[in-house]
Order: C-alpha cells, then sequence, then structure tokens
C-alpha cells in the first residue's frame, strides 16, 4: 500500500465537490429567505435583538450587517448589500434577493453534474445582456428646469420611501430631502454636510429642515443662561483651543527667593487667560464656538460682554459651521482677523422637544443642511434615519447620473422577458443557463406580490402578457400594490434611478459567481480559537515536558 501523505496540519476539516456546492448554494437561500418578507410597499419589518439592544428595520444592509452571519459562503451576500448601500443607498434587500434566485435556479443544473464554469460563463453573459438592457430603456430627466427637476427628484425620493416605516409621510420627507441635496455643492454633493439631528417626542411632521447647521446645546458653565440667545448678522468665531483656568500639570518646581513672587506666578497664569479672553471678544465675534472646553471663566467673560460661546462642539458639528458660514478654525487667538470669521444671517437657540438647540440660518455658504428628526420612540427615529439615509442617496445619484426606470418589478419584467427571447437565438447549453437567468428576475415583482398579499401566479401572467404586447409603454407596467392588478409605473411616477438596478444586477451576478467558483471548504478549528490560546496550550505542553524532565533528573540526584 502506498503511504498516507498529509498535507494539512491535524484537526482540519476538507469538503469539496459537488455536495460542498449545493451546501453553500442552501445556506446562500438560509439567508435569502430571512430578509425575503421585507421587500417593497408592503414588506415587513424585522426586530433584531443583539448585546447592543433592539433595532427595527425592514432596510437590508442593516438587517445583513446585524444578523452576524457565520457561513463563509453566505457572507458574500452580506457583502453585496453592504457595497449596494455605500454605492448607491438603496436597493439592498433586491440585491440579495436577485443573488439568492440566481443560486436557486442554477442548483438544478449543479445537482445534474452541469460544471459550474459552463453556468458562470452564461450567467456573466446574461448579467452584461440585461446592463445594457436597462441603459437602453433608462429615460434621462436632465436638461429640465429648476422646479420641474425638483419635481421629478421629488418622485424618485417618494419611490425610496414607499417600503419604509415613513412611507405615510412620504411627501413630507420627499420635500425635506429633496431641500436638504439641493443645498450641497453641486460638483461634489457631499452627504457629510447633511446632518441628522433625533428628538424623541411629537410626531414626524413636527421635523424640520435647518438651511444651515443645527447642533444640541453642548455642556455649559456658570454664566450660560445670562448670554444672549439671538443674534442677526454676527461675527462667528471658531476655535480649536481649551479657554480654562488650568493649574501647571506637569510636575514643575519653581524656586523662589521672596515670598512676594508668588503672587506673580499665580497672576500671570489669569493673564494668560485673560488675554486670550480679550482678543476673542476684540475680534468683533458675537459667538464663539471651540471643539474644546470653554470653561466657567470664559463663560462668564463673554456673558459680561453679550458674547454667546459653546464649548465641546463636536468635530462633526464645527466642521459643517465652517462650511456654512465661511469661518475657518483657529488653533490661536493671536493675530485675528475679519477673514478667519464667518456669518450667518440669523442665529438662535431653539428649545426642541425636551432639548435646546444652536441654530445657525440663512448662512451664505450654505452647502449643508440639518435634519431636525421628531418621533415616539427612540426605534422609531433610527429607522426613520435610515429610511431618509436611503432617500438622500437616491435622490443624490439621481442628480449626479440623471435616468430613471420604472420601478414596482417593471423593468425586471422587461429583462426577463428580453433575455428569453435572446436565449432562443443561442445554440448549446447556454439556452438554458440564459432562461434561468431570466426565470430569476421575476422574483422582484413575485416577491412584490406575496408580501403585499396578492396572488403572485395571477399578477405575473398579466404582467408577461402585456410586455409581449405591442404597447409601445408595455415595458413600464408592473405591479400595483395598491388595487392588486398591473400599471404603467412609469407614469404612475413610481420611479427609481437606473444606477440602482444596474449595480444591483452586477452585484448578484458576481455573488452568484462567486458562490459557485468555490468548491471546496477548508476549515481549521485551532485558527477559529482566540488569540494565544494556541500558543498558551503549546507552551504549557513544553513546561509539562519541562517539569517531568527536571523531575527525573531530581530523582536521580536523589539515587546517587
Amino acid at each position: 500500500m502506498q503511504p498516507q501523505i498529509i498535507l494539512l496540519r491535524d484537526g482540519t476539516d476538507s469538503s469539496q465537490g459537488k455536495p460542498q456546492l449545493i451546501s453553500n448554494i442552501n445556506a446562500c437561500m438560509a439567508v435569502v429567505d430571512t430578509i425575503r418578507t421585507t421587500l417593497g410597499p408592503r414588506g415587513m419589518d424585522k426586530l433584531i435583538h443583539t448585546n447592543r439592544g433592539v433595532t427595527i428595520s425592514n432596510d437590508g444592509a442593516t438587517i445583513m450587517k446585524l444578523l452576524d452571519i457565520v457561513h463563509p459562503a453566505a457572507k458574500t451576500l452580506a457583502d453585496i448589500s453592504l457595497s449596494q448601500d455605500a454605492e448607491v443607498g438603496d436597493g439592498t434587500t433586491t440585491v440579495v434577493i436577485l443573488a439568492g434566485e440566481f443560486l436557486k435556479e442554477c442548483k438544478p443544473f449543479v445537482e445534474e453534474g452541469v460544471h459550474p464554469q459552463v453556468i458562470i460563463r452564461a450567467f456573466r453573459q446574461a448579467g452584461q445582456l440585461a446592463v445594457a438592457q436597462v441603459k437602453t430603456l433608462a429615460v434621462s430627466i436632465a436638461g429640465k428646469d429648476e422646479e420641474e427637476t425638483k419635481d421629478l427628484l421629488r418622485k424618485c425620493a417618494s419611490t425610496a420611501m414607499n417600503s419604509k416605516l415613513i412611507s405615510g409621510e412620504k411627501e413630507f420627507f420627499a420635500e425635506m430631502v429633496v431641500d436638504a441635496v439641493s443645498k450641497l455643492d453641486r460638483d461634489t454633493l457631499n452627504l457629510k454636510m447633511i446632518g441628522t439631528k433625533k428628538v424623541q417626542g411629537g410626531g414626524l411632521r413636527d421635523s424640520f429642515l435647518v438651511d444651515g447647521v443645527a447642533f444640541k446645546k453642548t455642556f455649559s458653565y456658570a454664566g450660560f443662561e445670562m448670554q444672549p440667545k439671538s443674534y442677526k448678522d454676527p461675527k462667528i468665531l471658531l476655535l480649536n483651543i481649551e479657554l480654562e483656568l488650568k493649574a501647571e500639570k506637569e510636575n514643575a518646581e519653581i524656586r523662589l527667593e521672596d515670598p512676594g513672587q508668588y503672587q506673580s506666578i499665580v497672576d500671570a497664569e489669569w493673564n494668560i487667560i485673560y488675554q486670550k479672553l480679550d482678543q476673542c471678544a476684540a475680534s468683533g465675534a458675537k459667538i464663539v464656538l471651540s471643539r474644546l472646553a470653554i470653561g466657567d471663566l470664559g463663560t462668564q467673560y463673554f456673558a459680561d460682554r453679550d458674547i454667546f460661546c459653546a464649548g465641546r462642539v463636536t468635530e462633526e458639528d464645527l466642521g459643517r459651521v465652517a462650511a456654512a458660514t465661511g469661518a475657518q478654525v483657529q488653533t490661536t487667538v493671536n493675530n485675528l482677523n475679519p477673514n478667519t470669521l464667518g456669518t450667518c444671517a440669523q442665529f438662535e437657540e431653539q428649545q426642541v422637544g425636551a432639548e435646546r438647540y444652536n441654530l445657525f440660518k440663512g448662512c451664505p455658504r450654505a452647502r449643508t443642511a440639518t435634519m431636525v428628526l421628531r418621533g415616539g420612540s427612540e426605534q422609531f427615529i433610527d429607522e426613520a434615519e435610515r429610511s431618509l439615509h436611503d432617500a438622500i442617496m437616491i435622490v443624490r445619484r439621481a442628480m449626479k447620473n440623471a435616468s430613471v426606470v420604472p420601478g414596482g418589478g417593471a423593468i425586471d419584467m422587461q429583462l426577463s422577458r428580453y433575455l428569453r427571447d435572446h436565449a432562443r437565438t443561442i445554440a448549446g447549453k447556454s439556452q438554458l443557463f440564459i432562461n434561468a437567468f431570466a426565470k430569476a428576475l421575476e422574483v422582484i415583482p413575485r416577491q412584490l406580490c406575496d408580501n403585499a398579499g396578492l396572488d403572485a401566479t395571477d399578477i405575473l401572467n398579466r404582467l408577461r402578457q402585456q410586455h409581449a404586447s405591442k404597447d409601445p409603454q408595455a415595458h413600464n407596467y408592473g405591479v400595483d400594490v395598491n388595487t392588486g392588478g398591473v400599471k404603467d409605473n412609469f407614469a404612475a411616477f413610481v420611479w427609481e434611478p437606473s444606477v440602482v438596478k444596474i449595480n444591483a444586477i452586477t452585484a448578484a451576478t458576481e455573488a452568484a459567481c462567486l458562490v459557485l467558483s468555490v468548491d471546496e471548504t477548508v476549515r481549521n478549528p485551532r485558527s477559529e480559537q482566540p488569540d494565544g490560546q494556541d500558543a498558551a496550550a503549546a507552551m504549557a505542553g513544553r513546561g509539562g515536558r519541562g517539569r517531568g524532565m527536571r523531575g527525573r533528573g531530581m530523582r536521580g540526584r536523589g539515587r546517587r
């Protein structure tokens, strides 16, 4: 017999071949089944309980992030969901469901012994054809006047919020989202310039948009209530220094020859802080904000001179104030000149619920906006924030890539029909695989129907019939979850940016191909132990052997 050749460490588990591939597909389908019911306007929410608390959401990326998936192949779906969220912001559930359905459709072929590379080649070809077709069907919304463009963007935002918890107020929030994104610099559309503040209490309609910056009142010292809380056209000074009287921290040693000199050292500490405060007041600033603390001495000093101050302002808020008012953050108070100061039309401190907020309105460089969200419970406001994030991303993408496609499963049905027709022109096995890809695309309208409690078989048959007709607008027909029928979703303004669908199809196809290309999983249990355990066990083993040897040596000496 040939001696056994061992390549892997002891305890390593290796599984390969067709069973392993089918196991990976089953794991991915199990993940898809978890979030399948969250798709669409009638999608259900998931309550996820972790050590960090309770989250109620139907946002695909949020759920996938919190699921803590262990299976290595199924983690691919979590990755594509997060990439879709980072790139586009919406369609996170869609991309996971599509990837799972692609794998489900090719599972019978794998079981029958078809080589995965043949399926991968056909799927990649089908994915490229689908993306090209989306670009052909997309309708450009560029070149409109400003008011018409805003109206179109509001419709995109409303569609993104259809499936969210705040769908009942989607018109109100769509207006807010479009106004917020419109405030940004058109060249960069930097989302960090849109702040979101959450205040419990009140209803959703109590939420409001600040044309500028708003942040919660910071920790304040005695004397704060004596400061004015409202200004018109104030000068604003931003600092990154501490305005507080502090004793010498280091172990400094000062030798004095005359006890009378001690007072001069104490006076020097006071003179330093007063000099800084005098320079701030002399600059003409009426509002002083600092990233570090402004102590009780500074607070009282500014109050006596009718100057508003706030210390410990977060870096994010300070950066947005700088962007909006034109002020420059200073790390010294020496040589302050008017160019370093900013301004705004109106500053006021306003009570919002149980909190007090500082509002900077009418900023000359208002490339920033702040949404203040109200709501009954913390989980509800958190979900509202996630919903608005998706809508903001959609509006931003629509402004950058001004083309849209009809939603509600319309584009998916049209792509399915197009690929079925294309498959008939191909000879060989690829015809079957492209047909399977086309069938998988129908999962989106089918799931929309299932989640709304409608008869999916009946509605899909009606959609196939409509898309096969000679009507020039046939490709716009999708599911109408309100009436339980089909309708022209483009005319009904159920839109989504074409980049959402392109990104979803591309990412789902790549994820399915990645899972199909894996035929072996190698797992080493030792490598999964917490750091140091393996080494500690090895050291203990060596230590044990050392103790045994010392014991034998001692006994040997005893016998001599």
